[in-house]
């Protein structure tokens, strides 16, 4: 799906200039918006989040949603493997939303924008079908670190400012390391609640989406002071935090 926005995006810049582009972008999300609203089933309480139907006489589902949200951010082990998805992508998403400020510092040719942003998804792709596809789930669970480290580690190269070709090897690289996550799926299975699994897995989307956006935000401030290619590279913080949290039974 990223691909393909990647390819439709860049035939929309191309036929309509940026700002008209952006403009239809935006005319997308509402009619997702009116999508969702008009066409989606409404659910009853408790039926498909894992919660009891009770959440109304309690105060309200805002106020169940915030309890259940505290228990399971109680839990250590569950705490420490929602960490372990939400920092690296959130790390690796600042990353790459220097890539098109990096690839005009360094004066690439307009049409390898896009095939530097395609990159991260085209490895993850690859990653996840060799991972996902040829290793059994205790071999996955095995390789969650080397994977963490490879998902950060080719970053570091940024920090030499390399030329187009290099780049995306490098970005490559780092996107095929999002198959860690696959490593994650059965111990966060067995430690979330069995009464709250919705809300486990809705906890763990609504903050994978807040810190990958908060990601870029913090990425582009250092960029000013160190320049992009260095900024990039610092993404492998996000991987290096990571080992104690990795460390789950």
């Amino acid at each position: 799906a990223q691909l393909f926005g990647l390819a439709l995006g860049g035939a929309a810049v191309a036929v309509l200039g940026a700002h008209r582009a952006l403009a239809v972008s935006a005319a997308l999300y509402l009619g997702c918006a009116l999508a969702v609203r008009l066409r989606l089933p409404r659910l009853e309480p408790g039926v498909s989040d894992g919660t009891s139907g009770r959440a109304r006489g309690d105060g309200g589902a805002v106020r169940a949603s915030l309890r259940g949200a505290g228990l399971l951010l109680r839990a250590r082990t569950v705490r420490r493997l929602m960490l372990a998805q939400w920092l690296p992508s959130a790390f690796v998403a600042g990353a790459e939303g220097l890539i098109v400020a990096y690839a005009g510092g360094r004066h690439f040719a307009p049409g390898w924008y896009a095939v530097l942003m395609g990159c991260l998804p085209v490895g993850m792709l690859i990653g996840d079908l060799l991972v996902g596809r040829l290793l059994r789930p205790p071999t996955r669970e095995r390789l969650v670190v080397p994977l963490v480290v490879l998902m950060g580690l080719p970053l570091v190269g940024f920090a030499a400012e390399p030329g187009v070709g290099l780049s995306c090897a490098l970005l490559l690289l780092t996107g095929s390391g999002f198959a860690y996550g696959l490593g994650l799926q059965r111990p966060f299975l067995d430690a979330r609640p069995q009464d709250g699994q919705g809300q486990a897995f809705g906890l763990l989307g609504s903050g994978n989406m807040t810190l990958q956006g908060v990601g870029p935000a913090c990425f582009g401030s250092v960029a000013e002071g160190i320049g992009t290619g260095g900024a990039i590279a610092l993404a492998v913080l996000g991987q290096g935090v990571q080992e104690g949290p990795l460390q789950t039974e």
